[in-house]
């Protein structure tokens, strides 16, 4: 099997690298038991980046190996130790890689040297019990988990970024062109298709330095995937003019260079995006006898379209000084047209699947689907062996508003609420009783709300509840005094708290987790 040396396109799938999980600690030492939560966050998992590399010319190392990874975080230790930073994976590119996801929607047109792309952000990570800690929950007895780096399958497609492109029919002499005005060594013979791949030349006219590109050789239905040169039509979209390269000495029945100027300009109208793009016309080989003949009959034909047509012979040398200078003319006054191109760093930024607000809650046949940025990263984070981490979870929920919603929109206890996407979601059974509310103290990693249902939770709904309706000088504590009334005068006696405590449903606590 053919081992390929060049390569344009290619399928690449990458992963970002994990966020480290931060860890649930309590600090240690002689004579004190108990110092306090002192668990490290972990570190966030390295990047995938693409970058424009100028000595890179093909995509093969990505065709031999497909599949790359940037680095996993390191999980937070003991004695706040956060961990260390996944290296980002660096990937470079071509000048002219085209970005694209499957669907063909293009992400970014990298063109430019040290131009980069985040392709795929590393995941956060999670934070450790010391980041966790507050004045109500003093010694958390759990962290949150990293979260997954992104992964993403992409195409790219290498697009030559040169200012001359040469065009024509096999063997219509473009190798020996480009070998004859630049240091580039295709690889010349007398058989149609010698050229499989692109060659790049960098020519010198006066001050102004260019590159060329010839194209696998054009032939009529090369638009509909006759023939090479369909396949490398997309180098020359970024070239400032097309060179038609004719040859004058072709002696298959039925060949001129006014037909064979007008199959080719009629690919190239097929192929779509190169109508404004000026054209030289080289008439090539007139250094055979006949070949000069025929250039001296049509010449002056395909000036009458208003082509600039150079009679040259890659042999030779003749006339070539001329064409290499009207190339450079074109290149500089484009070159002087357009802003100078600065290296860019462009970062992903997926559009939100809530539409913008905090989250939203659909009706579906297997329940009721939660979608939002941060109940789904909450989620991530969650390790749901741990009731004290699930009760948090439940906090920031209710917090969120989440409980409130599904309420309003007619949720029962025991319906299911589903979190996230659907090839990637979490399922809960809706219990408006457990919510936000002081830590329940305990042993460490527990949460005693899961066990036994807590009336002041129920309380502290039902003053929300009534405080936009209070009155203009009326506190919190009005409320919550004329709701015990209403309960006592239907029989129901005030429940009894001590302020401050796990019952007080006056108490709100921060969340340093958001």
């Amino acid at each position: 099997m053919a081992v390929p040396t060049f390569v344009d396109r290619v399928t690449l799938h990458v992963s970002a690298g994990r966020g480290g999980h931060g860890v649930a600690s309590v600090h240690r030492e002689k004579f004190k038991p108990l110092g306090g939560p002192d668990g490290g966050n972990g570190g966030p998992g390295g990047s995938v980046i693409l970058r424009v590399d100028p000595s890179v010319t093909t995509l093969i190392d990505y065709h031999h190996s497909p599949r790359r990874r940037a680095e996993n975080g390191g999980h937070g230790a003991g004695d706040f130790r956060n961990g260390a930073h996944g290296s980002d994976l660096v990937l470079p590119v071509p000048d002219g890689t085209v970005v694209s996801i499957r669907g063909g929607e293009v992400l970014a047109d990298m063109v430019g040297a040290g131009t980069e792309l985040i392709i795929a952000q590393g995941g956060r990570g999670g934070l450790g019990n010391a980041a966790l800690a507050s004045s109500k929950r003093k010694a958390p007895g759990f962290a949150l988990l990293g979260e997954p780096g992104e992964e993403v399958e992409i195409a790219l497609e290498l697009k030559v970024v040169a200012d001359i492109g040469l065009v024509g029919f096999p063997s219509a002499g473009k190798s020996s062109l480009i070998a004859a005005i630049s240091r580039a060594r295709p690889k010349i013979a007398d058989y149609p298709f010698t050229t499989l791949v692109p060659n790049l030349g960098v020519v010198r006219a006066g001050d102004t330095i260019f590159t060329v590109a010839d194209v696998p050789g054009l032939i009529e239905g090369a638009s509909e995937g006759r023939g090479l040169g369909h396949e490398f039509l997309r180098h020359v979209e970024r070239c400032a003019a097309l060179v038609h390269v004719i040859d004058t000495a072709s002696i298959e029945p039925g060949r001129n260079p006014v037909d064979d100027l007008d199959v080719i300009e009629n690919e190239l109208s097929r192929y779509g995006g190169l109508e404004g793009r000026p054209r030289l016309v080289a008439m090539n080989k007139i250094d055979v006898p006949d070949g000069r003949d025929l250039a001296d009959i049509t010449i002056e034909e395909l000036r009458a379209r208003g082509l600039r047509v150079f009679p040259v012979s890659a042999a030779s040398g003749e006339g070539l000084k001329e064409l290499t200078f009207a190339m450079a003319e074109i290149v500089a006054a484009t070159r002087a047209a357009q802003p100078a191109v600065e290296a860019e760093r462009i970062v992903l930024r997926p559009r939100s699947v809530d539409g913008g607000d905090d989250f939203t809650i659909t009706s579906t046949p297997d329940g009721w689907r939660v979608r939002g940025s941060k109940p789904e990263r909450w989620v991530r984070q969650t390790d749901f062996s741990n009731d004290e981490a699930v009760g948090f979870l439940g906090d920031r929920l209710n917090r969120l508003g989440v409980e409130t919603r599904l309420a309003k929109m007619g949720a029962q206890e025991g319906d299911a609420v589903i979190i996230g996407a659907e090839d990637n979601s979490v399922v809960f059974d809706f219990r408006p009783g457990i919510d936000a509310g002081a830590e329940m103290l305990g042993r460490r990693g527990e949460d005693q709300r899961f066990e036994e249902s807590r009336p002041a939770a129920g309380r502290r709904r039902e003053i929300d509840e009534l405080m936009p309706e209070r009155g203009e000088n009326e506190t919190r504590a009005d409320v919550a005094r004329r709701l015990d009334a209403e309960r006592n005068s239907s029989g129901i006696g005030p429940m009894s708290y001590e302020i401050g405590s796990q019952d007080d449903p006056d108490w709100a606590e921060k969340d340093p987790g958001e």
